[in-house]
């Protein structure tokens, strides 16, 4: 009975650490302005990172002109942040781990992307990217104000411009 209980208290361990709050989850943290846990934050961002690289490859495929030199950026920017995040980890400066795949709902939109072509790829490549930049705008800003890492801190502080810059980009692109 003893190791019953033993082996059910290591697997909650281990699914907390890879699952995310449902208080983040179902956006309650971010209507209250509260900022996430570090594990928290590190699902959300390594998520957001991936969603962004996938969708902007399919659309430098996908798209022209401006919205394709936009995903170009987004592609660099989120590929550094994913490095940088990572390095983050593996220094020991945070004690979290990054999420191994995209949430249900990133990986929703990109299925849908790729069924789309022309006008109607660009159109929503485009809306999907604003509401992502705002969400990952809202995310940093939140940890970077109250989290509890602060190393995690200071590097969401000093992206957070780079995101905001990506969001008033991405909202050029739909004018």
């Amino acid at each position: 009975m003893r190791q019953i209980g033993l082996a059910v208290a290591v697997m909650m361990a281990a699914t907390s650490a890879l699952a995310q709050s449902a208080t983040e989850k179902t956006g309650v943290n971010s209507l209250l302005g509260v900022a996430p846990s570090t594990q928290d934050f590190v699902n959300e961002a390594s998520m957001s990172d991936m969603f962004e690289i996938a969708s902007s490859n399919l659309a430098l495929e996908r798209a022209d002109g401006a919205t394709k030199d936009f995903a170009q950026e987004m592609v660099q920017d989120h590929q550094k942040t994913t490095t940088e995040l990572q390095q983050l980890i593996k220094d020991g400066k945070v004690k979290a781990t990054p999420a191994s795949a995209m949430s249900d709902d990133q990986k929703s939109k990109l299925d849908n992307l790729k069924q789309l072509q022309r006008s109607d790829f660009v159109k929503r490549y485009q809306d999907d990217q604003v509401k992502a930049h705002k969400d990952a705008v809202d995310l940093f800003k939140r940890y970077a104000d109250g989290g509890d890492n602060q190393d995690l801190k200071a590097w969401a502080a000093n992206t957070l411009p780079t995101l905001q810059h990506h969001l008033a980009m991405a909202q050029d692109l739909e004018k």
